[in-house]
């Protein structure tokens, strides 16, 4: 008897963020297109994949919007204590994508050394100024994965702003600094006021107090309870001086939600009039996600790990949201959540690559590009 059932073709939206530490979303999606395709046999069918590397605002957020079509420009900044830095930011003619984890983020510290109170965001300051060059209608600005708590302090100083002690000096722009802040002069760049900011980080913490900047993240910068204390100090103080240099709006927006994000960056940020936004639906919107997905049978996200986190709204919760009736599939480094929580998110598999070996991967970009592409095959296999 023949046979006649025609061979299955199964198309595949492959939108995972990176896997911090070991592999960029790209290179997350290209592993695991790359097991997919290899599950077709013959007359068993085939996978069609579309790639699509996502990010929600924190570091990688340059690189996604690359590989999703924007052109990469480069610039030379500061780094988070001075050291010149090659940052990228990427542009469509449009729209600019900045990211505080290229410019000066914990990634770029000399050796790894973290340096609480000497980190600086003004590298992120002039690569704003750099994109604001290039006449975009608005600067996407990615806050994530910073190395300094200077509540902005260095990034408005890229940008035109000064601020002197009491003997009149010029400060350099690092958390250790806030509480030496006497004056705050600032010059108003023309190209800001016709250029739309728009801040995309999921990050919902004040500047300062308990949940701030210093007391939530100091501590995985580097920072001792004694630092933590200082930098939250130096923030009134900073908050203070803004209010005095005509920011009638300083102490409102110190409160904000997000305002503690990157250290404080976000602050800055809103003081220039940005817009808050959630990173992860944004980016999924700048990077025509619902579209994309419309024309396939299955969707193929991750991250590092799921998580508590993963739920409270990271990007693999916002996919799986906007992913509809169609099948989701998660693959991640490890999973912390018990099997019957994933309905929460709506997924029909989890894959970790902590099942496929007893090693640690997170570090091991070799290894873990291996075995995505052995889940790939194996969902391939599944799906066909």
């Amino acid at each position: 008897m023949t046979n006649t059932t025609a061979p299955q073709t199964v198309r595949a939206l492959i939108a995972p963020d990176k896997f911090k530490g070991s592999l960029t979303a790209g290179e997350v999606a290209d592993a695991l297109a790359a097991g997919l395709r290899s599950a077709a046999g013959a007359g068993t069918g085939t996978v069609l994949c579309e790639i699509l590397p996502l990010a929600d605002g924190g570091d990688g957020s340059v690189d996604a919007a690359v590989a999703s079509g924007f052109t990469r420009r480069t610039h030379t900044v500061a780094g988070p204590t001075g050291q010149p830095v090659q940052a990228g930011i990427a542009f469509d003619g449009v729209t600019a994508v900045v990211e505080v984890a290229n410019t000066c983020g914990l990634g770029l510290l000399p050796d790894g050394r973290l340096e609480p109170l000497a980190a600086s965001s003004r590298g992120f300051g002039e690569a704003v100024l750099f994109a604001l060059r290039l006449n975009p209608a608005r600067i996407v600005l990615a806050l994530g994965g910073s190395a300094s708590t200077d509540g902005g302090m260095g990034m408005l100083t890229a940008l035109g702003y000064s601020f002197r002690d009491a003997e009149g000096r010029q400060l350099h722009g690092n958390g250790g600094n806030l509480d030496r802040i006497h004056t705050v002069h600032r010059t108003n760049l023309p190209e800001l006021a016709g250029t739309e900011l728009i801040v995309a980080s999921d990050v919902h913490n004040p500047l300062r107090g308990a949940y701030g900047a210093p007391a939530v993240f100091g501590p995985q910068k580097g920072a001792t309870p004694e630092d933590v204390a200082a930098l939250d100090r130096g923030l009134g103080n900073l908050v203070a001086r803004m209010t005095e240099g005509g920011f009638t709006e300083a102490d409102l927006l110190a409160e904000h939600e997000g305002a503690g994000s990157a250290g404080g960056i976000g602050y800055a940020c809103l003081l220039l009039g940005a817009k808050q936004v959630s990173g992860a639906d944004y980016f999924l919107d700048l990077l025509d996600f619902d579209a994309r997905k419309d024309n396939c049978d299955i969707v193929i996200t991750g991250e590092g790990s799921i998580d508590e986190q993963t739920l409270a709204g990271k990007l693999p919760a916002a996919v799986a949201r906007r992913s509809g009736a169609r099948p989701i599939i998660a693959v991640a480094g490890r999973s912390l959540l018990a099997r019957e929580r994933w309905q929460e998110m709506a997924l029909t598999g989890v894959y970790t690559l902590a099942e496929y070996t007893d090693l640690d991967s997170s570090k091991d970009p070799e290894l873990s590009t291996a075995l995505l592409r052995r889940i790939g095959r194996d969902i391939g296999e599944t799906l066909l």
